[in-house]
């Protein structure tokens, strides 16, 4: 069955295997983490390889999960009313252990979105990739809404991941207050995913949405 279920989502999503990374990038990453960390200030990134590497490096190995948004001096998060991936309400904070999805909110500006945003982060049981897809309104898309934003690094231990099912949301909650560890500044070419960003209708089916995804990251992708 999990084998039906991972050529369903090849099919609709887009994805990406768990990154593997050299000694050297390790060496670096470590470094720059630690640094940052120690003096209890913001990430100076000083890395030749791409910084969604080294995002995804500290996701995986370290105890701590990540929030993107445009606010780049946020000192403390509170609990606040959202939705969750079943549609049900939580008031906390939301963060996620993957270190892709959140470039998507970092670099997203909200001012700009009209309409609904539609993506997700799905991870299928013993399956080793993770499905994305991000869809945004053709009103929103129109406006070229990306501006530089942050990626905020959380220490773990407050969260608990929602969902453990088959096919599941990469989606932690906390709902006590949270201080951040450290934060990097990010830009909208550091979101490994923006040239498949595609678009829909505010009222269409969000099956319709996921069905004509890849159809219209490619009809974009071939009229830019």
């Amino acid at each position: 069955m999990s084998k039906l279920v991972s050529l369903l989502m090849r099919t609709l999503f887009y994805r990406s295997p768990f990154p593997q990374f050299s000694p050297e990038e390790i060496e670096q990453f470590e470094s720059i983490y630690t640094d940052a960390v120690s003096k209890q200030a913001h990430i100076i990134y000083s890395s030749s390889y791409p910084k969604h590497r080294f995002i995804q490096y500290i996701a995986s190995a370290k105890p701590v999960v990540l929030h993107g948004s445009n606010n780049k001096t946020i000192a403390e998060f509170e609990p606040r009313r959202q939705t969750l991936y079943n549609g049900q309400y939580a008031d906390a904070v939301f963060a996620t252990k993957d270190g892709i999805w959140p470039l998507f909110y970092a670099v997203l500006d909200r001012r700009k979105v009209e309409g609904n945003i539609r993506n997700a982060c799905f991870h299928v049981r013993n399956d080793r990739n993770t499905f994305y897809f991000f869809s945004l309104t053709t009103a929103t898309l129109r406006q070229d809404p990306w501006v530089s934003g942050m990626i905020y690094f959380l220490p773990e231990r407050s969260f608990e991941r929602v969902s453990h099912s088959a096919v599941s949301f990469d989606e932690w909650i906390s709902t006590t207050s949270v201080t951040p560890i450290t934060k990097i500044e990010v830009e909208p070419e550091d979101f490994l995913f923006l040239p498949k960003v595609s678009c829909h209708e505010p009222n269409e089916s969000l099956l319709k949405t996921w069905f004509l995804y890849k159809y219209r990251v490619r009809r974009r992708s071939a009229s830019s």
